[in-house]
């Protein structure tokens, strides 16, 4: 069973091949409405059951479109309508689910939530997030930055503020794919040290840096994200760390003068970045953002045994 929980689950060669097909269909698109499937349909008459325990803009409207563009259509619900949020189990409610979609998309907070559903679904079950990694997320700005002539291996990626699951997964990308990481989080705020050290035991560099200058330095990309996700308590002292970790023109200005910015979004101007980085020339966080729905149809091609 392919299921996607995290991106070492599908390893490598199978992310590279979903960029590959991502690539090749997103231009073979080209000027279509959106709501058009591709030629193939190679989905046609399948169903993908979408659960949200956290909001979502990009998840949620990305697979939606991507299941669509594949060829089949989507059941989205969220916990507070469906009986998981009156206490049955992921377990059943896995195993129900199951009868009626042929994957399975949650979007919800602890880990072990998804891992629970995997373990009880005889279907793909793909990670939209969890408090532990993003790895849906990371493909697309994979995806983003080989559409903008980087190569992956060596490249030198800076992140900036809160050590989250999205470096989480932006970590596994680099141990899988041979780039190096430059994070600069605040003392208390570093990453995983999980996915830090399985990156490094495939011999690439993971730096982090206590000052958000050292980080950015000589950087082909650089990546930030919202300082505190949903549900997080302790605001007020969290954004009083990340300050010193904005990024500006100043701190871009530290990276390589051809270096891109990327952000997962949503985005909280004036907070984690300005409004003069964030849609200034080199920023494709828009282009990021589209670039969902093309990975996702490529996520889901693989789950499904089509890549």
């Amino acid at each position: 069973m392919r299921h996607f929980l995290n991106l070492s689950d599908a390893g490598g060669d199978a992310i590279a091949a979903m960029l590959a097909d991502a690539i090749d269909r997103k231009a073979a698109r080209a000027g279509w409405p959106k709501g058009k499937p591709d030629a193939d349909a190679p989905l046609a008459g399948h169903v993908l059951a979408m659960i949200f325990e956290k909001n979502s803009t990009r998840t949620r409207a990305s697979f939606d479109i991507a299941i669509r563009q594949l060829g089949g259509s989507a059941m989205v619900m969220d916990s507070g309508s469906m009986q998981l949020g009156r206490g049955e189990t992921i377990a059943d409610t896995a195993r129900v689910l199951s009868r009626y979609a042929d994957a399975i998309m949650i979007r919800t907070d602890d880990h072990a939530k998804v891992e629970d559903m995997a373990a009880h679904a005889p279907v793909p079950v793909i990670n939209g997030l969890t408090d532990l990694s993003h790895p849906c997320q990371i493909v697309a700005d994979l995806l983003t930055l080989v559409e903008h002539g980087k190569a992956l291996p060596g490249l030198e990626l800076a992140w900036l503020g809160d050590g989250n699951n999205v470096l989480s997964s932006l970590i596994e990308a680099a141990g899988l794919f041979g780039f190096h990481i430059r994070a600069g989080c605040p003392q208390g705020y570093e990453p995983d040290p999980g996915f830090v050290e399985a990156a490094r035991a495939r011999g690439v560099r993971i730096d982090l840096f206590c000052d958000a200058r050292e980080a950015a330095a000589g950087a082909d990309v650089v990546v930030t994200d919202t300082w505190v996700s949903m549900g997080q308590a302790h605001a007020h002292n969290k954004l009083a760390a990340m300050a010193p970790f904005q990024v500006d023109e100043r701190l871009m200005g530290e990276a390589k003068a051809d270096a891109l910015f990327l952000h997962c979004l949503p985005a909280h101007r004036g907070e984690e970045v300005v409004d003069a980085v964030i849609d200034g020339p080199q920023s494709r966080v828009w282009d990021e953002a589209e670039n969902r729905v093309h990975a996702q149809k490529s996520i889901l091609l693989w789950a499904l045994g089509h890549l």
